[in-house]
């Protein structure tokens, strides 16, 4: 368990959110114990903790993320597990890192072809430009075995959550562009919601479809009803 007020730990019970997540993977992806998971966005294991307990001998866990204080932590306290492996990538983005001009959107993930069972990205692209989400996308698809899946969170754009935010007297997105809508235009990446047809657009060209779709709570629907305060899509890699 990382310490009280260390960073990526957000709102909520940190074991709590972080069961609650593997539980979802079972049982919207059919992950098993030997399979091989790749968790973009790590942050301080709040997935890796669990996935200690689950994964067998066979199975591994990769994780990389744009801040590096959350890789230190874990690479300091999962030292004991050899099949857990945590990476920085300094990556710029306006919330989280401005201290490298590299860029997420010619960003190749270090890993090879059809190597993972399943991705995870939970409150990522949520943070991501439109370039950046199409390039991760293709590198999805590229490392995923086919057939396998990718769990990832949204703030997706349709009708319904497009009238919410008309008939709210303070909607949380409301700056709309084109394909996306933003929070704050003067921090773009701080939160963006994107159209479901460009999601599904950017998903096609990578090879994937959406298998699942579960809407959020940030739209207006009850929390009890809903997996994530995030919409979640569950994405397949096509054979």
């Amino acid at each position: 368990m990382p310490p009280k007020g260390k960073i990526f730990t957000g709102q909520g019970d940190f074991a709590a959110t972080g069961d609650t997540l593997l539980k979802n993977l079972v049982d919207t992806c059919a992950l098993k114990p030997d399979h091989h998971i790749l968790d973009v966005g790590c942050g301080i294991g709040r997935l890796a903790r669990p996935l200690t307990r689950f994964l067998n001998e066979d199975g591994t866990y990769e994780g990389f993320d744009v801040v590096e204080d959350g890789i230190k932590w874990c690479r300091k306290n999962y030292h004991a597990y050899p099949n857990f492996n945590f990476s920085f990538i300094p990556l710029k983005n306006d919330l989280y890192n401005l201290n490298t001009k590299q860029a997420a959107d010619t960003f190749q993930f270090p890993y090879p072809d059809q190597f993972f069972d399943l991705v995870v990205l939970t409150s990522v692209f949520t943070h991501m430009q439109m370039e950046e989400v199409r390039n991760y996308f293709l590198e999805i698809g590229r490392v995923l075995k086919p057939g396998s899946h990718c769990f990832a969170t949204f703030f997706i754009i349709n009708k319904e959550t497009e009238t919410y935010l008309e008939k709210s007297r303070n909607p949380f997105f409301p700056y709309r562009f084109n394909h996306y809508f933003l929070h704050n235009p003067k921090v773009k990446d701080a939160n963006i919601a994107y159209r479901y047809e460009i999601i599904n657009k950017m998903t096609t060209e990578a090879k994937l479809s959406v298998d699942q779709f579960y809407p959020g709570w940030w739209a207006g629907k009850s929390e009890d009803a809903c997996m994530n305060f995030q919409d979640v899509l569950v994405l397949k890699k096509l054979t």
